[in-house]
């Protein structure tokens, strides 16, 4: 039996990674996440309701203050496109990095591991995915940490609200309930309700401090909780109930999507199955049959065609994801 290729293996795991990463992120998703389009439509009607009130958005305040403290270099840096949703983003994960430094660090890997690749297989093709994988890494690892948050938050949170409930019930003002959130609870719930109380107790008024806690958790379950405080602090009524009720809400939420996801498992393992087949395939040809696969990714037509057949099975992945999507 011939050798193996060493440039047609890490071709082949190459492929593998993208399949795997492009449908993890359609069907391995947090349970109580939610889609970018949500998130998106509330960030919209946050600036709606920050341009009403006639103040600023807290977001663009703070993020002028931040440049502040920074160097000429850095804040040019900070201030290319994208940059500002990328420091959003590293915020709402949970971490303190600076958002030129992440994608600094990107793309030197980046680079880096496309001029290796390039110098030991001499071939483009394999330099250049590797080189887009390794770039994408650092904001993978950024992305997953903040989805885990959103999830950790929305989990805790209906906790939190029943906290909120005996702590109004036994006298204490609202400001005051969020400070007994984030010293009895832990996480991220305790750690944004402790910022909102925070925003509040150095003079901020409750309405741009709880504007402040959407923009930083922008799930639907924050929207309906800031909505109601809101509206009870401008028409009155018993706020108790009302947290009662959507706390209530929230779980009958969550016990709904996990029915949707276990009658979903059926439609996501069956595209785990038909992304995994024909790799399986594959390494089943190079294993028994070395020296075929070669002739055909040496022969230029037949990478071509090799690059062709990975396209064509990135737009399946794709529309699989759209379609466990909508039914998730």
């Amino acid at each position: 039996m011939s050798q193996i290729p060493t440039e047609l293996i890490i071709a082949f795991l190459a492929m593998v990674f993208t399949a795997v990463f492009l449908l993890s992120q359609g069907l391995v998703v947090p349970v109580f996440g939610e889609a970018g389009r949500v998130r998106k439509r509330i960030r919209s009607r946050l600036h709606v309701l920050e341009k009403a009130s006639n103040l600023p958005n807290m977001q663009t305040v703070l993020r002028q203050k931040y440049l502040k403290r920074l160097s000429p270099l850095e804040a040019a840096l900070e201030q290319l496109p994208w940059m500002e949703n990328l420091a959003q983003t590293i915020e709402q994960a949970g971490h303190e990095y600076r958002a030129y430094r992440v994608l600094m660090l990107g793309l030197v890997l980046g680079c880096g591991a496309g001029l290796l690749a390039w110098l030991v297989f001499k071939v483009w093709w394999v330099a250049l995915p590797v080189a887009a994988l390794v770039f994408w890494l650092p904001l993978v690892k950024i992305a997953r940490d903040r989805a885990k948050r959103f999830m950790a938050f929305e989990e805790g949170l209906p906790d939190a609200l029943d906290a909120i409930c005996r702590a109004l019930r036994a006298g204490h003002p609202f400001n005051e309930t969020l400070r007994l959130v984030a010293e009895e609870h832990k996480g991220p719930v305790a750690h944004e309700f402790g910022l909102t109380f925070a925003d509040i107790n150095y003079g901020n008024d409750v309405r741009r401090a709880m504007l402040g806690l959407l923009e930083r958790m922008p799930s639907m379950t924050v929207m309906m909780l800031v909505t109601s405080i809101l509206i009870h602090r401008d028409t009155g009524g018993n706020l108790t109930e009302v947290l009662e009720r959507l706390s209530s809400l929230i779980r009958g939420r969550f016990r709904f999507q996990r029915k949707v996801k276990t009658l979903s498992a059926e439609g996501r393992m069956s595209a785990w199955v038909l992304v995994a087949v024909p790799f399986v395939l594959a390494a089943a040809i190079v294993l028994t049959s070395p020296e075929y696969l070669p002739m055909l990714i040496k022969d230029p037509l037949g990478q071509k065609m090799v690059m062709a057949a990975f396209g064509a099975m990135l737009l399946g992945i794709l529309w699989i994801r759209k379609i466990i999507r909508i039914q998730v």
